[in-house]
């Protein structure tokens, strides 16, 4: 099943959490995985549903994982009618308003901390896309931030903002970072992602915030800010690198605007 995935170009986070999915199940039978049945696997998801509520992104992590152990390792029929995936909830993004990121960057001194959030909001970063950041990702003669490996392994472009450009060149002056962008304690090792999620918990107590936020809002609110300035929402699909517009129209519904400011089609005429 590694090979499979290693061949189809399938990344690292991917093949990581189709494994692990596949030895929980295989765990929780005490059997080998090739001799679950479709039946067993339904039973597993219901019992996690019903004990932990398993979350629905979860449960298609694992219907996703056997359908490849079953359909293209092990050569078996796949139904997708006998094991659907369920709905998944969709809730709008919690996002910050410019005078709450402004707040946040004021209060950090720490000129790591400070580059790490101020990149994440102002490109639009994941988690994973930030941490793994070399510096020289950063393109200042086109201003521009180069992914590499984002979500389904796709490279793509982003914003690089002018006004962070040189805080982040006294930034590399003063921690000779080695490898990557933001390294943590280890030289030439990248910040861990459960040491940036409890850094920016901090910043938020600290800063007085109490918005139900995480260290993606920053990237929620990127998408939203550039929709309230107008920025076409195609445009954002890409520096977002979404497979869908449909994932980017989200932001839509979060967006603030002032109806004075809209022009309507009969005064263009």
């Amino acid at each position: 099943m590694y090979q499979e995935m290693q061949i189809r170009n399938y990344s690292p986070r991917s093949i990581e959490n189709y494994i692990s999915q596949v030895s929980l199940v295989s765990g929780y039978f005490e059997k080998s995985p090739d001799q679950i049945s479709l039946s067993e696997l339904k039973e597993y998801l219901f019992h996690k549903i019903e004990t932990k509520n398993l979350s629905a992104s979860s449960v298609n992590q694992t219907i996703s994982a056997f359908k490849i152990l079953f359909r293209d390792v092990l050569g078996r029929d796949w139904n997708p009618v006998k094991i659907k995936r369920p709905r998944r909830p969709k809730p709008l993004p919690v996002v910050f308003s410019k005078e709450e990121i402004s707040h946040i960057l004021d209060g950090i001194i720490n000129r790591k901390h400070y580059c790490l959030v101020a990149l994440t909001y102002g490109s639009g970063l994941r988690l994973g896309e930030v941490a793994g950041l070399k510096f020289g990702d950063i393109d200042s003669d086109r201003m521009q931030l180069r992914v590499r490996g984002g979500k389904g392994n796709k490279d793509r472009y982003t914003l690089l903002s002018r006004e962070l450009l040189e805080k982040l060149r006294e930034y590399y002056r003063y921690y000779r970072p080695k490898t990557y962008l933001f390294e943590g304690r280890t030289a030439g090792k990248a910040y861990s992602k459960r040491s940036v999620q409890d850094l920016f918990k901090k910043i938020l107590l600290e800063r007085g915030i109490k918005k139900d936020a995480t260290f993606h809002t920053l990237r929620h609110t990127f998408a939203t800010h550039l929709l309230e300035q107008g920025t076409n929402i195609r445009v954002i699909q890409e520096l977002l690198g979404h497979r869908s517009l449909r994932t980017t129209s989200v932001y839509l519904h979060v967006t603030n605007f002032d109806p004075s400011k809209i022009k309507s089609p009969l005064d263009k005429l």
